[in-house]
């Protein structure tokens, strides 16, 4: 079976939720390396050195909003300093247990994410990222 990406990010603080989403990413043949940050501080800062050093960013990134030391919504306000040459084969896509309205609707405000998933993430949820990602 063939990966649709050669890797995927995770950023998000819940093992147990990483546990699941890797373990639906692995069984859907997503990516083939699934990176996996603890917090948006940790992710920024890793891929900003990937930038420095000429490598390309994951094309998928999975963005928890609820995390210790800089959130989702910090992350994102960050990432989208990064210059648009370097990110925009990037598709973000927001992964959280809130079902607050209001995070859907400034979720939809930033044009790089792509969608928003509520956890647990489901085969179904990331064959809809494989259907936008393949188009």
């Amino acid at each position: 079976m063939i990966e649709y990406v050669e890797k995927a990010c995770v950023i998000d603080d819940d093992p147990i939720s990483v546990f699941g989403l890797k373990k639906v990413l692995r069984k859907t043949n997503l990516c083939k390396d699934i990176i996996v940050y603890q917090n948006g501080f940790e992710a920024i800062t890793s891929l900003k050195e990937l930038l420095e050093i000429k490598k390309n960013l994951p094309p998928i990134i999975f963005l928890d909003l609820n995390m210790p030391i800089m959130d989702g919504w910090d992350f994102l306000e960050d990432f989208i300093k990064i210059p648009e040459t370097d990110r925009e084969n990037v598709k973000i896509y927001i992964i959280s247990s809130s079902v607050d309205p209001r995070d859907l609707l400034k979720a939809k405000s930033y044009s790089e994410v792509n969608n928003f998933f509520v956890k647990p993430i489901t085969t179904t949820d990331i064959q809809k990222v494989i259907d936008e990602i393949s188009q």
